[in-house]
């Protein structure tokens, strides 16, 4: 099965790992090479034991998302970021408690940055079967779904269905 929406900011990206398509519930982490793919993709390390900590940010990324901020706050508690100098160039270093809680805490880490930048144009899509999440990129801040071939269409199609119905 392809992901409807890929290409988000890392902490969306995470939470949509999980979709709906047609009513089914789909885990991008329960097919055989969903879990390395997606790190590969993110050029995070494929640290042994990350899928546990990876299920838990998922969890509490979509819990902020939706105004829980404990248990990302708790994701966060794993690790912390701190300046540095490499070879007389700045540079910024992540240090985790434990390197399977480094893509975890990544991805948590970047909600907090999402939210630093305009926490209003992170949203659900519109669709209230979807549950995917996204960035709002658009110049003037409109968009409304996830993806407007998918989810956009339907809610065009069902508008257009019901105005048909009610004319007769």
């Amino acid at each position: 099965m392809t992901r409807p929406l890929t290409g988000e900011p890392l902490a969306l990206d995470l939470v949509n790992t999980v979709w709906i398509d047609q009513g089914r519930r789909f885990d991008l982490f329960d097919e055989p090479d969903g879990l390395p793919d997606w790190l590969a993709g993110h050029d995070l390390p494929a640290a042994d034991g990350a899928l546990d900590p990876l299920l838990r940010a998922r969890d509490a990324v979509r819990a902020a998302l939706t105004g829980d901020e404990e248990p990302l706050n708790a994701v966060l508690a794993r690790g912390s970021r701190r300046p540095v100098l490499r070879d007389g160039e700045p540079a910024v270093e992540t240090l985790v408690d434990d390197p399977a809680w480094l893509p975890a805490w990544t991805a948590a880490a970047d909600l907090v940055r999402l939210y630093a930048q305009r926490p209003d144009r992170v949203r659900k899509c519109a669709n209230p079967e979807c549950v995917l999440w996204f960035h709002d990129v658009s110049k003037n801040g409109s968009r409304r779904w996830c993806s407007m071939e998918i989810c956009g269409n339907r809610a065009k199609t069902a508008r257009f269905q019901e105005t048909h119905r009610r004319r007769r």
